[in-house]
């Protein structure tokens, strides 16, 4: 088995030898439910054996690393995804996927230490993408710039969800530490030696919003900037938030 070749060009099984007694949907199946209830950290190769009753050794007639094994697990979460008829708004339908992505990722919140230097692509991976550049595709701008907005709309999801989960797992919701963090920026402006910082939040305001409309706000303000940058654009945006 080659470790350097994509796992989604290999066949599943090999050609000869014995039937395999499982397949790697069931080692994704196992590794995901180790990573929803204990973290990244416990998917091992011995972990997720034991969890299918086989010995260590055996998994890797089925896949050559850890790595691979993740992956499966990735692709096996974004799996759940959900991809709604496009409306033909682009701005709305990047929205809903967004916030589908954000769902998962709650969801398998070991996705973020998952894909924290890459995010592996396969099937679902792919689905994701097709789905992203059929909701832009009647945008008249080059489709490096739509390829390039898909992935900035992934890493700004990513980032915003990984900001939501640490605070709840501090304890506190985000208005809480919106709310905190504003308290703090009262007291430098108040200071008066940071001017520019005084009059931005000034103009900013005090109210925290909810998480969603956070989100909304946050993410449809970075596609129109990568992909409607004169501001006009030649399709419906929508994006109710």
């Amino acid at each position: 088995m080659a470790a350097t070749d994509s796992i989604w060009l290999r066949p599943e099984r090999a050609s000869r030898g014995p039937a395999p007694g499982y397949d790697r949907d069931a080692l994704a199946a196992a590794g995901v439910a180790l990573a929803d209830a204990q973290g990244l950290a416990a998917v091992t190769m011995r972990a997720v054996a034991e969890a299918l009753g086989a010995g260590p050794a055996s998994l890797y007639r089925y896949i050559a690393t850890r790595e691979e094994l993740v992956e499966l697990m990735v692709d096996r979460a974004h799996a759940e995804i959900r991809y709604p008829e496009l409306t033909g708004a682009w701005l709305d339908d990047l929205l809903a996927l967004a916030r589908e992505s954000r769902r998962i990722t709650l969801a398998h919140t070991w996705l973020l230490d998952a894909t924290a230097t890459r995010t592996p692509l396969g099937p679902s991976t792919v689905a994701f993408l097709e789905h992203a550049l059929g909701a832009v595709a009647g945008l008249d701008v080059p489709t490096r710039d739509k390829l390039e907005a898909v992935a900035v709309l992934s890493a700004v999801v990513s980032a915003l969800t990984r900001t939501e989960v640490a605070q709840a797992r501090g304890g506190r919701t985000i208005p809480e530490w919106q709310r905190a963090q504003a308290a703090y920026l009262t007291h430098v402006a108040a200071e008066g030696r940071h001017p520019h910082l005084a009059a931005a939040f000034a103009d900013q305001g005090q109210d925290s919003e909810s998480v969603d409309r956070l989100f909304a706000r946050i993410v449809t303000g970075v596609l129109k900037g990568l992909l409607r940058p004169d501001g006009t654009g030649d399709r419906g945006d929508g994006a109710n938030a």
